[in-house]
């Protein structure tokens, strides 16, 4: 008798932090139980973390230890990539953090963006590409998660009461076709700067940008950056300049969600509503094209007017 395999619709890929801080461990080990808790979704891990190994036997996900890193030892996005792309069984990709915690709405989010621009491909082929993301909750958990029957109603009820939904600068995931991003720099994960980058490739690419903030709930397990030289935020780090030199330079590192194309809303691809951050988003786009033979630090002011900056300062630090 011939046995149908049913390949799983996703493949989430990530590269967790060494599990020897406990309160580390503990929201890496939630968040990838959330994820093996999702329907048509398998898991990779990539690393030689310390804890790594174990963690992925307990949680039986697939792991990955031969993943290349940069002289500091810390794993470069360009090898994650194409570990995930050759080791995966699923047409969807989504590169994500290993502390943030997905809920079945995630799933049928991805599912939702793909069947939606799926009818306007007959119109479009343009469309064939498409990048998912979204706003994160910050949540303070000082426990692990209890995952028995009603564990999203509970989370939900939970987060909504700290109700701290993140700005819209930094992504924690991007999910996409196997055919996006096939080629990519070699950022290092857990900097600054490549996230962002994502999202300018995907609009110089021209493929559809779909914020599902409104419809899916992605939470961050809140920590600290003790496993940082000094404790200091990435944003501080000297892997963070090479991220942004690879990147192009500072304005391919400007885009965040409100650079999206599109949102997902009731079960709809809309077009993001001008705001004024997005209308202040637009103008920079528009003068960085027009004054493009201008040094960086002049197309800076140009772009940039110090009448913005308190305003743009707090979203893109």
């Amino acid at each position: 008798m011939n046995v149908i395999e049913i390949m799983p619709l996703i493949t989430l890929f990530s590269a967790p932090k060494p599990f020897t801080n406990p309160h580390i461990a503990m929201i890496q080990r939630n968040a990838i139980r959330s994820w093996t808790l999702l329907p048509d979704v398998e898991v990779i891990l990539l690393g030689e973390e310390d804890g790594l190994a174990e963690a992925a036997r307990d949680l039986d996900v697939k792991h990955l230890p031969n993943v290349a890193r940069n002289a500091n030892g810390t794993p470069l996005i360009s090898s994650m990539f194409q570990l995930a792309r050759e080791n995966s069984h699923s047409d969807l990709l989504c590169i994500i953090n290993a502390d943030m915690l997905l809920m079945p709405d995630f799933v049928e989010a991805a599912l939702e963006s793909d069947s939606l621009l799926s009818k306007k491909r007959k119109q479009a082929s343009a469309l064939q590409n498409f990048v998912l993301l979204s706003q994160r909750w910050d949540y303070d958990i000082t426990a692990t998660i209890d995952f028995t029957d009603g564990w999203q109603d509970r989370l939900r009820s939970t987060v909504h009461g700290q109700n701290n939904l993140h700005r819209p600068a930094g992504s924690d995931f991007f999910l996409f076709p196997k055919s996006c991003y096939t080629e990519i720099p070699d950022f290092v994960i857990g900097r600054a700067g490549w996230d962002n980058w994502m999202i300018y490739k995907a609009r110089k690419e021209g493929w559809p940008v779909i914020d599902c903030t409104p419809s899916v709930m992605i939470v961050h397990q809140n920590h600290d950056y003790s496993h940082l030289p000094g404790g200091k935020s990435h944003y501080d780090h000297p892997d963070t300049n090479e991220n942004i030199r690879l990147a192009g330079g500072q304005a391919n590192i400007r885009y965040t969600i409100l650079d999206s194309t599109h949102r997902l809303v009731g079960g709809t691809l809309a077009r993001p509503k001008l705001t004024t951050l997005r209308f202040m988003r637009q103008v920079e786009l528009f003068l960085r094209a027009l004054f493009f033979f201008l040094p960086e630090n002049m197309l800076e002011n140009v772009a940039r007017p110090k009448r913005w900056q308190k305003r743009l300062k707090k979203l893109f630090k």
